[in-house]
């Protein structure tokens, strides 16, 4: 039901002005799905007070709560269960509209200044509306889709989830869809083998500076969740830390950084701590012990190009936003920490002398245990080939341990990276085991001067031809039989 109600706002949105590409329909259903989301949390905080024998105050003011202003209801056919929409009281075309537009946004601006910390619902309420704007232009097409949104429910776990993986699944729809959309979604069966790879614990402060749609930090709260054998077996104190200290992250961009919020609240974190800033602005010289975090889990934004004053923020002059981010990860990670970050491929042997200077950086500051080499198509319409770097800060690299991925078919949209290619990996990596796809390198063979560390299987047997000419001939000829007999049944129809 979920999905095809996602499908139909789609459709309604398809036919709106103010939305002409899918990241604009994932932007415009997010407010509306978050205010319906809040309204179904009130709703629940109200029931667990009032069983508590305490009263509870509404977050939302009366007049802008959903059942007020969104779907006014009343008793349907004078029955006393059933209810149905009131459209004596339901705004909609331009009456919606104005409401929305000047006095619904206004007043959810708002919470950003008037609440008590940044780690709160509220605050995040503010910060959500102050970044976006309705882009519905249409006060009936608006009327739908909140009719529509209106069926979903978040009350139950199993709803939670189902919608969780919807809205996912809508983020990878964005992602294939152009206009950048890609640079928010990484795909969930290699941000999973990551994390378990890097293995967090309740109690580390796990973050990622290029959070995106928040994908590492959703799946390390699930990772998280089930740490314990099942969720149930969390303490009380296991919970608030996950909900409140657990996890970080900051984001540049306005859609992904709404995105990014919607997409841990829906996985079951209320008051993500994620701020909307260019973390590459902050200097490397500003970062102390206390702004350092346990585990990084990132998948930086590569090819793109940062301006000279950014540049200037770090000992390691490039333009290349990847490299910037590895240095900050670097330096922002606690002695101890562990991280895993996905980078170009090419990072592994550019002779340029930034290259060069990261990666000797990076094999004296920090132990490079694991590197994972990936085949190209796991980033749908990326056009370049990456690895995942995984390490430890605090000591020098001694030994690497790389894998390679290879599949025996081509990557791409209808036929994705999944859990089972990654298993092989996850499972050899805990003890850095030689395989045909994997082989430890020690550092005292890389050259000093260049610090070159290309992935070099030398554990691939040759391929041989698979098939003999002959057997090829034939199929050929097969084929061609194949051909001619459809050409002549279609004559006969003609």
């Amino acid at each position: 039901m979920f999905e095809q109600t996602f499908k139909n706002i789609d459709d309604i949105l398809h036919k709106d002005a103010g939305c002409s590409s899918e990241l604009d329909y994932v932007e415009q259903t997010s407010w509306v799905l978050f205010l319906k989301y809040l309204d179904d949390l009130e709703k629940d905080k109200k029931t667990a007070a009032e069983l508590a024998g305490k009263s509870y105050t509404n977050i939302i003011a009366q007049e802008y709560q959903w059942s007020v202003w969104a779907m006014p209801k009343k008793k349907k056919g004078g029955t006393v269960s059933e209810v149905e929409l009131d459209h004596q009281k339901a705004l909609t075309g331009d009456d919606l509209a104005d409401f929305v537009n000047a006095k619904l946004f206004p007043y959810l601006k708002k919470f950003k200044t008037s609440s008590e910390s940044a780690d709160t619902i509220e605050y995040k309420i503010g910060e959500i509306f102050s970044e976006l704007k309705n882009r519905i232009q249409s006060g009936y097409n608006l009327r739908e889709v909140i009719n529509r949104i209106d069926e979903l429910r978040f009350r139950t776990h199993a709803e939670k989830h189902e919608m969780s993986h919807l809205y996912e699944s809508k983020i990878q729809n964005m992602g294939n869809a152009g206009r950048n959309g890609g640079e928010y979604y990484t795909t969930r069966p290699l941000i999973k083998a990551i994390v378990k790879v890097v293995a967090p614990e309740i109690g580390n402060k796990i973050y990622d500076g290029a959070v995106g749609s928040a994908g590492f930090l959703c799946e390390a709260f699930e990772y998280l969740k089930n740490s314990k054998g099942k969720p149930e077996n969390l303490t009380s104190k296991d919970i608030e830390t996950l909900q409140k200290n657990s996890f970080y992250g900051k984001e540049k961009k306005s859609l992904a950084y709404i995105i990014g919020i919607m997409n841990m609240i829906l996985h079951g974190v209320e008051a993500p701590n994620i701020i909307h800033t260019n973390t590459l602005a902050e200097n490397l010289a500003d970062i102390q012990e206390k702004n350092r975090y346990d585990v990084i889990l990132a998948n930086p934004p590569f090819g793109g190009k940062e301006r000279a004053e950014v540049q200037q923020n770090f000992p390691i002059k490039t333009g290349e936003t990847a490299f910037l981010f590895l240095q900050h990860f670097i330096k922002i990670l606690k002695a101890g920490g562990k991280a895993g970050v996905v980078i170009k491929n090419t990072f592994l042997s550019n002779t340029d002398n930034a290259s060069v200077s990261l990666r000797k950086l990076l094999l004296e500051s920090c132990n490079l245990h694991t590197v994972l080499d990936l085949p190209g198509g796991v980033f749908a319409g990326a056009g370049v080939k990456t690895v995942v770097l995984f390490f430890e800060k605090g000591k020098p690299t001694k030994k690497i341990w790389y894998y390679q991925l290879n599949l025996d078919r081509n990557l791409g949209k209808t036929n994705p990276l999944n859990e089972a290619d990654l298993a092989e990996f996850v499972e050899l990596q805990k003890t850095f085991a030689d395989s045909e796809n994997s082989w430890s390198l020690p550092v005292s063979e890389v050259l000093e001067d260049t610090a070159d560390l290309s992935a070099k299987n030398p554990n691939k047997k040759e391929e041989t031809a698979l098939r003999q000419p002959q057997e090829i001939l034939a199929e050929m000829k097969a084929l061609d039989l194949e051909s001619a007999e459809i050409l002549n049944s279609i004559q006969e129809l003609i």
